[in-house]
Order: C-alpha cells, then sequence, then structure tokens
C-alpha cells in the first residue's frame, strides 16, 4: 500500500511559495506543488489566473466569515473539496465546464445528505 504513495513524484510535495496581492496587500502563500496543480485547474475552468482565484477565494471567505485565520489551510481543503466532489460527480471532470456555473446549493445539500447518510452507517455499525 504504502509504495503507492512513496514512489510518488517527489516534486508533489515539494512547497513553493507564491506572492499575491490580497485586499490590496502582498502577501505569501507556502503550498506543497500538488496543491498548486488543483488550484491551477480550478483558475482555469472559470477562467481566471491563480492570483486572481486566490484572491476571489480571500475575499469572499473574509467577507463570509470575517477574517482569515489559516489561508494555507483553507487553500489545501478546497483542493481536497474540488477532488471529492469530482469523484462523487457533483463537480464534472471536463475542464470545460466552469464551477461558477454549478448549481452550489444543490452540491452542498447533496454532499449533506450523503454525510448524514454516513453518519447514520457509522452508529448502526457501532451500535
Amino acid at each position: 500500500m504504502c509504495k503507492l504513495f512513496i514512489e510518488a513524484d517527489p516534486h508533489l510535495w515539494q512547497t513553493r511559495l507564491k506572492s499575491v496581492r490580497l485586499h490590496g496587500f502582498s502577501t505569501s502563500v507556502r503550498l506543497e506543488n500538488l496543491y498548486w496543480q488543483v488550484l491551477e485547474e480550478i483558475a482555469q475552468r472559470d477562467g481566471m489566473s491563480l492570483p486572481q482565484l486566490l484572491a476571489k477565494l480571500h475575499e469572499e471567505l473574509t467577507f463570509a466569515h470575517g477574517e482569515v485565520e489559516n489561508f494555507a489551510s483553507f487553500l489545501r481543503v478546497c483542493c481536497g473539496r474540488y477532488l471529492s466532489l469530482q469523484l462523487e460527480g457533483d463537480v464534472p471532470r471536463d475542464l470545460g465546464t466552469p464551477i461558477r456555473s454549478l448549481d452550489a446549493d444543490a452540491i452542498l445539500a447533496r454532499e449533506a445528505r450523503r454525510g448524514q447518510a454516513g453518519r447514520r452507517r457509522s452508529l448502526s455499525s457501532a451500535a
């Protein structure tokens, strides 16, 4: 099992620091190359550059939740959710389909139902 992960390209887990302007201020974000690749794909789907995507995510996150404590962690979770939602079929694998064209409310509702079903299965197997 471990060989599948250990023998992967080491470039994927190496970190890279990127500078970006958020709310008019220059800052840096350090992520592993794998995450940068996923974020590039997300940005391209909606016709944005990576800095534009990062600024938009930061802006909307700040608007929705106030201060952003750990933006790098948020970006990692965004990447994981993007890949997970692709596996579930909620985000088409066709990169020509922009993320902005998807029905976010419907996707979040389906995701919540899957989470509830998973918790019920966990409770019934623990009983």
